[in-house]
């Protein structure tokens, strides 16, 4: 699997207030997996509560199928990613989820 062989579906984008800014993102990839994530629309003042340097501080990702979670990032690394499979989706969501919600 490739990135270019990904459906990504939004379900649903929660603002939150202003004070502590950023976006909850609810979608799925491709209809195997879904996931929740907080989406900001610039870089963490830390960069270890950021995946990367996608202006993602929380991802959460599931296989639908099973229920199995099949990767977590909250500030931090709790659950890595299962197989190369779910890092292409990892990699597609961090590389572009921030631009889609806050189009840039």
């Amino acid at each position: 699997m490739t990135q270019h062989d990904l459906d990504l579906t939004i379900t649903r984008i929660s603002n939150r207030n202003r004070a502590v800014g950023g976006s909850w993102v609810q979608g799925r990839i491709n209809n195997e997996y879904r996931f929740d994530a907080l989406v900001f629309a610039d870089h963490a003042e830390s960069e270890d509560y950021e995946l990367g340097r996608s202006k993602i501080s929380k991802l959460w990702i599931e296989r639908l199928v099973d229920r199995r979670v099949m990767f977590n990032f909250d500030r931090g690394l709790d659950v890595p990613a299962v197989n190369t499979e779910v890092q292409v989706v990892i990699d597609f969501l961090c590389e572009g989820l921030s631009d889609l919600v806050f189009g840039q």
